[in-house]
């Protein structure tokens, strides 16, 4: 995954960089079924992979193909991306090691879900049980974050088409040629 992202990095041809943000999802998909979260893999599989690669190859149709060079670098963007890195970085260190059976999670909820979430919900399946019952208000919310960048998307798309077509023609002279 590591390769994939410092791969992205460096290309200017925007098609190669489309194609490895797909397979950089399937990556972490895979990742996720390692870690036996079958469901969130699912999902990045779907969304990650599937929605936004059609998406941003959509994009790109109706953009250049390549990255402008950009002549100054700036670092601030840099600054900031590591800082909040490591942020992100020192606020897991506290955390329990991954799949340790003292964690918080193993002790407060995961076992009122395996044990009555078919009696309390109804389908059998617990992932399911959980998704759209327990965590129904955070499935909800996902769900309008994705509604939202569609529309985003699509209104982006339509206001481009819309200036292309306002765009004044140079008069055409006799022999079919702009003047």
């Amino acid at each position: 995954m590591a390769g994939t992202a410092i791969s992205m990095l460096w290309l200017r041809d925007l098609f190669a960089v489309v194609m490895l943000s797909g397979i950089y999802s399937l990556f972490a998909a895979v990742l996720y079924v390692v870690m036996d979260a079958v469901d969130v893999a699912f999902t990045e599989a779907a969304v990650g992979a599937g929605i936004s690669t059609v998406l941003m190859l959509g994009t790109l149709a109706l953009t250049k193909s390549k990255e402008r060079a950009h002549k100054k670098i700036s670092y601030g963007p840099l600054v900031l991306v590591l800082l909040t890195g490591g942020v992100l970085i020192y606020g897991t260190l506290d955390m329990p090691r991954y799949g340790d059976a003292n964690a918080p999670i193993h002790s407060h909820v995961a076992n009122r879900y395996i044990e009555k979430s078919g009696s309390e919900v109804g389908p059998p399946n617990i992932v399911t049980s959980v998704l759209a019952s327990y965590r129904g208000y955070d499935t909800l919310g996902e769900t309008a974050v994705v509604f939202t960048a569609a529309i985003g998307v699509l209104v982006i798309i339509g206001r481009r088409r819309k200036n292309k077509k306002d765009t004044p023609q140079a008069p055409k002279t006799k022999e079919g040629s702009t003047s």
